[in-house]
């Protein structure tokens, strides 16, 4: 069948009205009438093709291109909400979105800078650099040292969009690390210092077990010393668990809202059966209307009573300890708390070297006062966990003061001030 008689058999029904209707027209108009008609429509279609624009239906919207295009509200909201540090960059290596978790890593105002002056790590870099080039996922794991050291695994991929962006996520591996380190250090710490103390214990025990054990004044005197080695080993787990888990935790910024003040009297409160056996006085003295810290309320109290202990035990007997609050900085911004006592004071030799891990300036002494030579080492992990400084302050003879500076909270808008630049210095 032809295409004609197709086309006619689909359009049956309109061409047996046209024929009716022209049927019609003729009967009434007759012949003249009906070619005047078709002449009347014609003219009327050119006058509109002439005169009148013709309409045409609207061309699609154009999807947005460019940042516009690529960080939509949605975007930016959904990016916005990850918990883990997301950078996004465009082809040319430059930041186009950081969300609030990158920012404390990168710091504020880094749009449209390259990467390269932002993140200053070469793995990292490398890794963007492989992931432009061959359009394949890269990871690399690098360490930021300031302010304090922590630990990342950078994952770099492309998204194949048009222009193409780059994104990069942080994984941080800073408790992980901390925690395998954390171990060691704990496993070798506590076999170096425990050996000592187990060593005298088990003499004694075989002594007492052997020739000494119908001997009562020895018996007696061993049972003594024994009893002291034990306290001793318990004192030094206790400190090396706490200062284990300061550093585990060194990394998190503290949220509390403390009164120094009320720490102070608290932390020396708790000292005070120390300072009537030896006979030392402990005066606080504070500036009023100090503001608060934001901070660890048991961190704080425990880094006071470590300083003042520390006071009352290298202190003389029936001496002074004082201990002073005060505004610091510029518009009052810090806080400065500083613990003196007027005891033999330090060599200047040994105070660069007070908070190094299990160093004494006196050996003896310090074991014979229940020192673990972790004190020291503690109160600074706390300081820096903080992000305050330790200054330390001595001459022989002339007694030793130490100073912690911490940044306050602001009475407006109750955030920390600005933090010391300095983490632990050395007068």
């Amino acid at each position: 069948m032809s295409p004609l008689l197709n086309l006619m058999q689909r359009n049956l029904a309109a061409i047996t009205l046209g024929a009716v209707l022209a049927g019609v027209l003729l009967l009434l108009l007759g012949p003249k009438g009906v070619w005047a008609l078709l002449l009347l429509i014609l003219a009327v279609a050119v006058i509109l093709r002439t005169f009148v624009p013709a309409t045409r239906p609207a061309p699609p919207p154009t999807p947005p291109s460019g940042e516009e295009g690529i960080l939509t509200p949605l975007v930016r909201r959904v990016l916005g909400q990850m918990p883990m540090p997301v950078m996004l960059l465009d082809d040319s290596f430059r930041v186009l979105f950081v969300n609030a978790p990158m920012r404390v890593v990168v710091g504020p105002a880094v749009e449209k800078k390259p990467i390269s002056t932002v993140l200053r790590n070469p793995e990292v870099l490398n890794a963007i650099t492989q992931t432009a080039a061959d359009g394949e996922p890269a990871i690399a794991q690098f360490t930021m040292a300031v302010p304090i050291e922590r630990h990342y695994e950078a994952y770099s991929a492309r998204v194949s969009i048009v222009p193409s962006v780059i994104g990069l996520v942080l994984h941080d591996l800073t408790t992980i690390r901390r925690s395998e380190q954390m171990r060691a250090d704990f496993v070798a710490n506590a076999s170096h210092e425990l050996r000592t103390p187990l060593a005298a214990v088990s003499g004694f025990i075989d002594t007492l077990r052997g020739h000494a054990k119908d001997d009562e004044a020895a018996r007696t005197q061993f049972l003594e010393i024994m009893g002291n080695q034990t306290a001793r080993m318990s004192r030094l787990i206790e400190d090396l668990l706490s200062l284990t888990r300061i550093e585990l935790n060194e990394h998190v910024p503290p949220h509390g809202k403390v009164g120094l003040e009320g720490v102070v009297r608290e932390a020396a409160g708790a000292l005070e059966p120390l300072t009537r056996a030896d006979h030392i006085t402990i005066a606080i003295v504070a500036t009023p209307g100090l503001p608060p810290v934001t901070g660890d309320r048991d961190e704080l109290i425990q880094l006071f009573q470590n300083l003042i202990h520390n006071a009352i035990k290298y202190g003389r007997e029936g001496g002074h300890v004082w201990v002073t609050l005060e505004a610091a900085g510029e518009a009052d911004s810090q806080l400065s708390v500083s613990v003196r006592d007027d005891g033999e004071g330090i060599p200047t030799s040994a105070v660069p070297r007070l908070t190094e891990r299990f160093y004494r300036v006196d050996v003896k002494r310090s074991r014979e006062k229940g020192g673990t030579g972790l004190g020291l080492a503690i109160v600074k992990h706390i300081v820096s966990r903080h992000q305050g400084r330790l200054t330390i302050e001595s001459r022989p003879g002339e007694g030793s003061t130490f100073t912690v500076v911490l940044p306050a909270q602001t009475a407006e808008t109750g955030q920390k001030s600005p933090a010391p630049d300095a983490v632990t210095e050395v007068l």
